[in-house]
């Protein structure tokens, strides 16, 4: 049985956690990425499928081919950060069930269903996203989600070879810039949006 996490890694996780908008002059290794990807790979998604696909722009060559493809905004942002993900969906992720989930005949739920393959990658993308985000920030990074960019653009330059991969959303990454971030919006108490049925 797992214990509660301590307030610290509460904090470090969630509560004073930032979406940045900018990022400090430190450089984020390989071995950091590395490390963030063997933690997203440990977060359930459906019959273990993993649809995300990540390109990791390090370099200023792929930096520049992103922002040209991303609102002004959002592009001084890529450009400025050490490192942005393209968080992607493999479409035709179940092609690897017989591999990742081994139990049962899992990748014919999928086949000829276009529509559910594809709410399937998308959803399940989203999630391995949002752990991306937490993986990055249990070791120490921060992280910039965002929109405001072409997806039909971003697959035309970065998923050409594997047109079955398709962009989700993007996120810089590094060791985030206080002076970069505003007051935190507000968090809604419980109440508001949920109710117990």
């Amino acid at each position: 049985m797992s214990e509660p996490l301590s307030d610290s890694a509460l904090d470090q996780l969630f509560r004073t956690a930032r979406t940045y908008n900018g990022y400090l002059d430190r450089p984020v290794s390989e071995d950091q990425l590395r490390a963030i990807w063997d933690l997203v790979k440990y977060g359930p998604t459906s019959a273990n499928a993993l649809p995300a696909r990540i390109v990791w722009c390090v370099s200023r060559q792929a930096k520049e081919k992103l922002a040209a493809l991303a609102l002004p905004a959002n592009a001084e942002k890529i450009l400025k950060a050490p490192v942005t993900a393209i968080i992607a969906m493999d479409t035709e992720f179940y092609e690897h069930l017989p591999e990742l989930f081994p139990h049962t005949d899992a990748r014919s739920w999928f086949v000829g269903n276009e529509a559910l393959a594809h709410a399937t990658a998308f959803r399940n993308s989203s999630l391995q996203g949002a752990y991306f985000i937490l993986a990055a920030r249990a070791l120490g990074l921060d992280t910039g989600p965002m929109s405001g960019f072409n997806n039909e653009a971003v697959d035309a330059a970065f998923f050409a070879d594997t047109p079955k991969v398709k962009s989700n959303f993007i996120s810089t990454l590094g060791y985030g810039d206080p002076a970069s971030i505003f007051e935190r919006s507000p968090r809604p108490d419980f109440e508001r949006f949920n109710r117990i049925a």
